[in-house]
């Protein structure tokens, strides 16, 4: 009786663990979770898949986060070798609607409205910019 006993709270004790485990997976922390209100107006991707992966995004937010601003840009896809840029504006102000590749990525008369850039590199080496232009 003694040895289905311990059987048992060994059992009790991994499934306890599981639903920890599983609890911690599905409660990550996300976008939605975020206070500063982002919507993704437009994104660029080139189609190179064998070469350099140029991903680029125009973000509007309802308040100028700095730290929520660098969390979202750090969970937005990057390619190893490829480049992410996440332009965030303000929601009320304007707003590019058109990107194109290279150093670049819009009309230059929406720098002003700029509030941050974020880069991730090629090698992965992250730069958070406020008012980059």
């Amino acid at each position: 009786m003694n040895r289905k006993s311990l059987v048992y709270f060994f059992v009790a004790g991994i499934l306890v663990l599981i639903i920890f485990m599983v609890k911690d997976v599905f409660d990550q922390p996300g976008i939605g979770d975020m206070k500063a209100g982002f919507k993704e107006i437009i994104k660029y991707r080139n189609a190179n898949n064998t070469g350099p992966v140029q991903r680029i995004y125009i973000v509007t937010v309802k308040d100028s986060i700095w730290k929520e601003m660098e969390d979202y840009g750090n969970l937005m896809p990057h390619t190893k070798y490829g480049n992410t840029k996440v332009y965030f504006f303000m929601q009320n102000g304007n707003v590019p609607s058109i990107l194109e590749p290279g150093e670049v990525n819009f009309d230059p008369q929406f720098n002003k409205n700029c509030i941050a850039l974020f880069e991730k590199s090629a090698m992965s080496q992250v730069a958070f910019n406020k008012y980059p232009f």
